[in-house]
């Protein structure tokens, strides 16, 4: 129909006039919803493409794609661990990233080319295994691990397909060997297999990297307690004395009394943790923590507390030392006889394994290992470092073997144990766990076990002290440093039996003696005598001095200073009761 003047024309809009209200806000909120929806997924798909397109820029900086080292088998790669440091903050360990090379056997054009050209840049690689590994049915192999630049240049220069590179955490110890033992190490893929290093993956560490967590992130750094500065000092005298004394090894330990932290701890020969494959040579076995030793005299300053402990033996009391003892066909002398009767600070000074022996039958074999338990003698100690061993000493205890113990015969021990009982004997009686970890002293009153009684505890300064005044670890004195120790000699055990021309020294000390502060434990293995020791090779000659160069050296680092007037000396004072 043409419309006329009388037939008006129905617009859109007049016929929306002719809506009802409800139904033009209906549609106007359809249409502002469907616009909403589009634009959300218009910036949902903007938000995908510019993280997809920024993460394809970081893989196109990069020089390889990395593997993460949650993954099994040959792809695994060395995951990120923390830094640790000593005490003062300084690097003991930390992690590089660089290349490994890497092979795809599937993608090798010329097997023959790859191995010759491969070889000859790296010619540390045996071409017969080269060989089976290029041509093998796996998909990824492992060529090399930790390349130089210059060797990641030169295989980069052959354009060999098949053959990449991945970016790799590479532990290094800027310290080298001076904390080897307390550290440990880890294997290529950097897991800890020793030492404080093997600690952090037993703690968790390797479950959070098997899980995926810790990979390449920061994380944060792992102090140890022992100090850098001390534990050089430490194996320059150790290194020292052993060079001096041609003896086949050495160690030492310094111990917080007060926290059992351990502040220095080295045994000789050591090893290089940035080359792990030397820490499989025999001799480069943890002393301190690993072996267990016959200790000889040092062990008398425990007989001695333990009397003394009982109440019923005072520093007054005598004992007859003139004659040797003889027990069935064995005959227990001393080294430095007097054939006198002697005091309870005679019997310390000059050593009297006779004297001491006495002291023991008085104390009877039960007391003697009821008190040698409660000092941490008999039981393995745990520390945070995995290895340690466990104390040898007879199953069946005799009147013998308790007489012989006395005085360090017939009982081994590892040397960080007579280090944590020795604290107990000059701290005022209590006993701390040693600990590699920075532990201060609320934390370690709380831990503490009280051993020995506080009074015995002064006796044990005061005849420590007395020893290297006047006593047999007079070569350990140092001016103003007032320490306090004990001199032990031990015939070594050569196929079951004792050799007297093969000797263990030691040297088990405190400073400053009025206020001690630390423990220290020096051990010589085999020392040879010289010259000036008039062909002696016991420990008063070499083992006693040896501790006292260490002690001037540390003591300041430590904040340990001389004291030059010194008072009354202990000499005056023998007959002291405590």
């Amino acid at each position: 129909m043409i419309p006329t003047a009388r037939t008006p024309v129905r617009t859109a809009a007049s016929l929306d006039r002719g809506k009802p209200a409800r139904s033009r806000n209906t549609q106007r909120k359809r249409a502002d919803t469907g616009k909403a929806r589009l634009a959300v997924a218009a910036l949902s798909f903007l938000v995908i493409y510019a993280v997809i397109g920024a993460r394809l820029v970081t893989y196109a900086m990069e020089s390889d794609v990395r593997v993460a080292s949650g993954h099994t088998g040959d792809r695994a790669i060395a995951a990120a661990r923390p830094d640790l440091t000593d005490r003062n903050g300084h690097i003991l360990a930390t992690d590089l990233v660089s290349p490994s090379l890497y092979a795809e056997p599937h993608r090798i054009i010329n097997l023959d080319d790859a191995v010759e050209k491969l070889n000859a840049v790296l010619p540390e690689l045996e071409i017969a295994e080269l060989r089976a590994k290029l041509d093998s049915k796996r998909k990824f192999v492992w060529l090399k691990r930790e390349l130089t630049p210059r060797q990641e240049a030169d295989v980069h220069s052959l354009g060999l397909p098949g053959v990449g590179f991945r970016r790799e955490n590479r532990r290094v110890y800027p310290s080298g060997r001076i904390a080897a033992h307390v550290v440990g190490h880890v294997n290529v893929d950097n897991r800890g297999t020793a030492g404080i290093e093997k600690f952090l993956d037993d703690r968790g560490l390797a479950e959070l990297h098997g899980m995926g967590f810790a990979l390449d992130r920061a994380q944060k750094p792992v102090p140890l307690s022992i100090d850098l500065r001390v534990q050089h000092a430490l194996r320059d005298e150790l290194v020292m004395a052993m060079e001096k004394f041609s003896a086949i090894a050495a160690s030492g330990i310094l111990m917080n009394v007060h926290t059992g932290e351990i502040v220095g701890m080295v045994s000789l020969p050591d090893y290089d943790p940035n080359q792990p494959e030397t820490a499989l040579e025999p001799e480069a076995i943890n002393r301190m923590t690993t072996g267990v030793y016959e200790m000889g005299s040092t062990f008398k300053a425990f007989t001695v507390a333990m009397a003394l402990d009982t109440g019923r033996i005072t520093l007054e009391d005598r004992y007859d030392a003139r004659r040797p003892l003889r027990v069935a066909r064995f005959t227990i002398n001393d080294f430095h006889a007097q054939r006198r009767i002697l005091t309870v600070p005679e019997i310390f000074v000059h050593s009297s394994n006779i004297g001491t022996a006495r002291m023991a039958l008085d104390v009877g074999i039960d007391g003697q290992k009821e008190f040698l338990r409660r000092i941490g003698m008999l039981d393995r100690l745990e520390t945070e470092l995995p290895e340690n061993a466990q104390p040898l000493y007879p199953k069946k205890w005799k009147q013998l073997n308790a007489m012989t113990i006395s005085f360090g015969h017939g009982i081994s021990i590892a040397p960080i144990q007579m280090a944590a009982a020795a604290s107990a004997l000059v701290n005022g009686g209590y006993y701390h766990t040693p600990t590699f970890l920075p532990r201060d002293r609320d934390a370690a009153r709380a831990l503490a076990k009280p051993v020995l009684k506080p009074e015995t505890s002064d006796a044990m300064r005061y005849l420590m002290r007395l020893n290297v005044e006047r006593g047999t670890a007079r070569k350990a004195d140092r001016s103003g440093y007032r320490i306090g120790g004990k001199t032990g000699t031990a015939e070594k055990v050569v196929n079951g039996r004792y050799a007297r021309n093969k000797l263990m020294t030691s040297f088990l000390g405190t400073f400053p003696a009025d206020d001690p502060q630390y423990v220290l434990l020096v051990i010589l293995d085999e020392p040879k005598g010289l010259k000036e020791t008039h062909g002696y090779a016991t420990s008063g000659w070499n083992a006693a001095p040896t501790a006292g160069n260490v002690v001037a050296r540390v003591a300041p680092l430590l904040g340990v200073l001389p004291k030059i007037d010194q008072g009354e000396p202990a000499e005056s004072a023998i007959f002291v009761s405590y």
